[in-house]
């Protein structure tokens, strides 16, 4: 299941609307082939991996096979046919699978068909990653709300910017990349009007992470029209790819993109938004790059007064010099 975890990790910020998936067939300790979904409308990550399988054997060996899929299989028809239909085509004999479909129309129904067929189904293998994997999706589709992250870096003293005046950054290099693989994963990257009159941000990706992906969506949130006219989000040449709300709240904000198909957003906006985010509990999950820095004087605080919430289920991991501190948060009431 491990390997079928890294192959659906590959499929992140591609998929959307549907889920990243990846599967492995195995029979006798061997990988007879291994896939992942690619693109909404393209194959699902079992029928990648069958064909995958059969582009090196014959059908007669998937015959008693076990399929490996992070996701229960689909049971509908859809654009690319019944992932169940394929697996009983060709007759696997046991099916393992990561977590049930969130979907409330199709949970459960994949593993009913293949359990009536006499296939021996498995659920709950590494279930954790298996949902940490389609959490976008999984928000989405029980809510019709975009799974929200709020992304921001600090100083060891809680300061979000070093001087008052000074926009540079707080993180290296190798937490800068970090945030861009994260960007490539979302379908939105949403900032307040103060930040883009401030810092004139592109929210574009760059390098590697924009290889065979589409720009996600930047939007901009502000109380008043004063927006710079020739700002980057306004004027470049993803102008096409920003949204602008004015006098919108967030949490308006947030439906009406949810609304839109889009599943996931990240906000990147100052502390003010971050801090308003996280008093009116519309974080499903924080990301915090702390820097061994430390600001004093004058630089900016993240403004969170009176606003205390614990993370939990935390996970720590260095970029260069700096940490990247990720959790769930719970306000304390």
């Amino acid at each position: 299941m491990q390997i079928a975890l890294h192959e659906g990790q590959k499929g992140l910020g591609l998929t959307s609307p549907n889920p990243a998936v990846g599967a492995v067939i195995v029979k006798d300790d061997h990988i007879l082939g291994k896939g992942w979904h690619r693109r909404a409308g393209e194959a699902h990550a079992e029928i990648a991996a069958i064909d995958d399988a059969l582009s090196r054997q014959s059908a007669d060996d998937l015959k008693g096979a076990t399929l490996y899929v992070t996701l229960e299989p689909c049971s509908t028809e859809g654009k690319t046919g019944a992932c169940t239909d394929a697996i009983l085509a060709h007759q696997f004999g046991r099916v393992v699978i990561g977590t049930i479909d969130p979907n409330p129309d199709h949970a459960g129904a994949g593993v009913e068909i293949l359990r009536q067929a006499g296939i021996s189904v498995a659920v709950g293998c590494r279930e954790e990653e298996a949902r940490h994997l389609i959490r976008f999706f999984a928000k989405h589709i029980t809510s019709g709300q975009p799974y929200v992250i709020a992304k921001s870096a600090i100083t060891l003293d809680g300061r979000t910017v070093l001087r008052a005046e000074d926009g540079s950054w707080i993180t290296g290099k190798a937490a800068l990349d970090d945030v861009q693989a994260l960007r490539r994963q979302v379908d939105a990257i949403l900032v307040g009007g103060e930040t883009v009159r401030r810092d004139n941000p592109r929210l574009t990706l760059r390098g590697e992470t924009a290889k065979d992906r589409q720009q996600p969506w930047r939007v901009i949130l502000t109380a008043t029209r004063d927006l710079p006219e020739d700002c980057h989000l306004l004027t470049d040449e993803h102008k096409d790819r920003t949204i602008v709300f004015h006098g919108a709240s967030l949490q308006r904000a947030l439906g009406i993109l949810g609304e839109q198909g889009i599943h996931s957003v990240m906000i990147e906006s100052g502390g003010r938004l971050f801090a308003h985010a996280l008093a009116n509990d519309l974080l499903d999950e924080v990301v915090l790059y702390v820097a061994p820095l430390i600001g004093g004087g004058e630089a900016r605080l993240m403004p969170l007064d009176q606003v205390v919430a614990d993370l939990v289920e935390v996970e720590h991991k260095p970029f260069g010099r700096d940490i990247r501190v990720t959790g769930i948060p719970k306000l304390r009431l």
